[in-house]
């Protein structure tokens, strides 16, 4: 039981320290955006080998996805994890 208080404590520590340092610099946004601006820098004529199959309505739903797949993945590996240590 002590052990379970200790690592969720250290959970909302690092949260908190990751929104705080998010929140110094100001910039929190993807990796991808950051790549597409020095890719532009480099060659501005440059074209992508592939198109998006699909492109969400909105950042918010973007997001969504993007929490959805984490959670899925999550349970996947969670369940996994559970099933060989149980084994």
């Amino acid at each position: 039981m002590k052990k379970n208080i200790l690592l969720i404590a250290l959970a909302f520590a690092i949260i908190i320290f990751s929104l705080y340092m998010g929140s110094q610099r100001g910039d929190l946004g993807g990796a991808d955006e950051k790549i597409e601006e020095v890719i532009k820098e480099i060659s501005p004529d440059y074209q992508p080998a592939f198109k998006n199959i699909f492109e969400p309505p909105s950042g918010e739903i973007e997001s969504l996805l993007f929490a959805l797949q984490a959670s899925i993945g999550a349970f996947v590996i969670g369940y996994f994890v559970g099933k060989v240590k149980n084994d």
